[in-house]
């Protein structure tokens, strides 16, 4: 690195380490896996840190709570490395995938506002039977039996069988299921995607206890999108520091370190 980023101080790594709750073996690990640049040694071979080095640290612990540790660890290691094109890749599909879970769970809200409140509440479906076969379940979706067949594979529905002829017997909220799913399919979810939810309506015990979890989500979701930003802040900061010519904020920062 230029003399001009590395002359603010010197910092053991200690000094990083307490600053941000870490441990000192952690600071080392990072500095191995690319997350903070190459330190310098002294002639005795100990490690010296520079207001730099706490900067990427910041920006690190920053880039966690919107990336992950993979992600946030391969930005990084690609802006340490120089390639900086690939760190804004790596940042474009963490937010691709916040806008693709914020469709999904537009999705799953127009899936549920779209059953019909006796669906929705699992009452209503049920045959004179104690359940509905496969046949009459199908036609009343638009679907083949078949494609019932795939959902109870991928464990979507789950009917008995009739102890007498071993047929499927699908359940009030079997019914429910397979309309949950039957909306999110054509919407175009997978049903690796879908079984998250249904397990979660299992879990509630029908739809209308689903709302707190819906509400969560929502609360999730705009955690990780500010926590992205919080992080992208930070990241420019460095970007500007490894470019020699730290903005305001980079500077207070590098007062801040040392």
């Amino acid at each position: 690195m230029g003399q001009n980023l590395q002359n603010g101080g010197r910092l053991r790594p200690v000094d990083l380490a307490r600053r941000h709750g870490l441990s000192t073996q952690a600071v080392r690990n990072y500095e191995e896996a690319g997350i903070l640049p190459a330190a310098d040694r002294t002639p005795h071979g100990y490690r010296v840190y520079t207001p730099l080095h706490a900067l990427a640290l910041r920006a690190f612990l920053a880039l966690l709570p919107g990336h992950g540790h993979r992600a946030a660890t391969a930005i990084m290691r690609a802006v340490n490395e120089g390639a900086a094109d690939e760190a804004f890749r790596v940042i474009d599909e963490s937010h691709a995938q916040l806008l693709d879970d914020r469709g999904t769970l537009r999705a799953v809200e127009n899936a549920l506002r779209d059953l019909d409140p006796a669906t929705a509440s699992g009452r209503g479906t049920a045959s004179g039977h104690g359940g509905t076969f496969i046949g009459p379940l199908a036609r009343r979706l638009g679907i083949r039996p078949a494609t019932l067949r795939a959902w109870e594979r991928a464990g979507l529905v789950s009917p008995r069988r009739d102890p007498v002829t071993g047929y499927r017997v699908y359940s009030e909220a079997d019914v429910r299921d397979a309309r949950l799913t039957h909306q999110l399919r054509r919407g175009g979810h997978l049903l690796e995607q879908i079984a998250p939810l249904i397990t979660q309506v299992r879990s509630a015990g029908g739809l209308e206890p689903l709302d707190a979890v819906l509400r969560d989500w929502h609360i999730r979701l705009a955690a990780r999108g500010r926590a992205l930003v919080a992080g992208a802040a930070e990241l420019h900061t460095y970007l500007d520091a490894r470019a020699g010519h730290p903005s305001e904020d980079g500077r207070a920062a590098s007062q801040m370190a040392q």
